[in-house]
């Protein structure tokens, strides 16, 4: 049964965001998510410490962090440590990192490395012996009565994605194209077969903007910028491996061919001048927009293709009312339960 998260940017003020994931929690989210950023927001790791001694039963977690800009063994800890103190809500996200490192002059981790230190940091987290940089690590403090925290990992290539397969509980696919969601699930679940793991198991999280009008016009000017954002590492799948590759779907590379600049100053922006060559098409393949039978349409689509969460990117205008409007419209129709 699809499953729903929430999305809030760290911004200030701080106390946004706790309000957001409280309402969210009473609209019957399951999920309540932020970016991690910390030039362009406010530090999330201290704002979903805040977040998880006041709330009650969301799960709490990053969409996504990553491994590099960080210690490692510190973000293990910190989910350990947030998982005692939600008595179990923790879930992380985690990629190779975009913004968060590309803003203070850093590449995302290479693949290979990526690897090595999402092993270390699921098994740390998670209480069990760890050998790094020649030593033996072990957070004897977590509590073993708690669930485990599970680790879903982002990407779009076919080695990241290799990764979440062999390494993750799930996949983070930030966009809402059916097509491309199958084909990088395949992909993934690939990946975790080959390496003896249950490829059923791999859970697929959908991430995207979701705006609640009966104006589709106006709701495509609201989401240009999340084509343009997820156009960053579409153009890092083209420089490695080509332009015209048989290793990547074009219904994930041809958008692109469009785009000029990316300025991450405007990053998850809405009106950023960077998303002006984004299509409507695009914005209605990408994201989930219109009233909320046509908004129900399009998830029940998710649903049929194996999406078990979708995760609302509530980055627009009038996200109150859209919050409101999935609440109210949208989350009984999949759980059966009014909130």
């Amino acid at each position: 049964m699809l499953s729903f998260g929430v999305t809030v940017l760290p911004d200030p003020p701080y106390t946004r965001l706790i309000e957001v994931l409280q309402r969210g929690e009473s609209l019957g989210f399951e999920y309540g998510w932020t970016y991690d950023s910390h030039i362009l927001w406010q530090e999330s790791y201290a704002l979903l410490a805040i977040a998880g001694a006041q709330t009650e039963k969301i799960k709490l977690g990053h969409c996504v962090t990553n491994p590099g800009i960080r210690d490692p063994t510190i973000t293990a800890s910190w989910y350990a440590t947030m998982q005692d103190i939600t008595s179990g809500r923790m879930v992380m996200g985690i990629g190779r990192g975009d913004s968060s490192r590309r803003v203070v002059g850093l590449k995302p981790v290479k693949v290979d490395e990526f690897e090595r230190r999402l092993v270390m940091i699921k098994e740390l987290m998670n209480g069990r012996r760890v050998e790094w940089n020649g030593k033996e690590l072990e957070l004897a403090w977590v509590r073993k009565e708690l669930p485990p925290i599970p680790m879903q990992v982002a990407g779009y290539g076919p080695r990241a994605l290799g990764v979440a397969g062999r390494v993750g509980d799930g996949v983070i696919i930030q966009l809402a194209d059916p097509q491309i969601i199958q084909w990088i699930m395949d992909t993934a679940r690939r990946a975790a077969e080959e390496a003896g793991r249950d490829p059923a198991a791999l859970q697929c999280i959908v991430c995207a903007p979701s705006h609640v009008t009966d104006n589709l016009a106006e709701a495509r000017e609201q989401v240009r910028w999340f084509p343009a954002m997820v156009s960053n590492h579409v153009m890092d799948l083209i420089e490695r491996y080509g332009e015209n590759s048989d290793e990547i779907p074009s219904a994930l590379t041809d958008y692109v061919k469009a785009r000029k600049f990316y300025d991450y100053k405007d990053h998850s922006r809405v009106g950023a001048r960077h998303g002006e060559f984004v299509t409507d098409e695009i914005c209605d393949r990408f994201c989930v927009l219109g009233n909320s039978e046509q908004i129900t349409e399009k998830l029940r689509e998710l649903e049929s293709v194996g999406v078990d969460q979708f995760d609302i990117y509530l980055m627009t205008e009038g996200a109150d009312e859209t919050l409101a409007a999935y609440g109210s419209d949208v989350i009984p129709g999949f759980s059966g339960v009014a909130a």
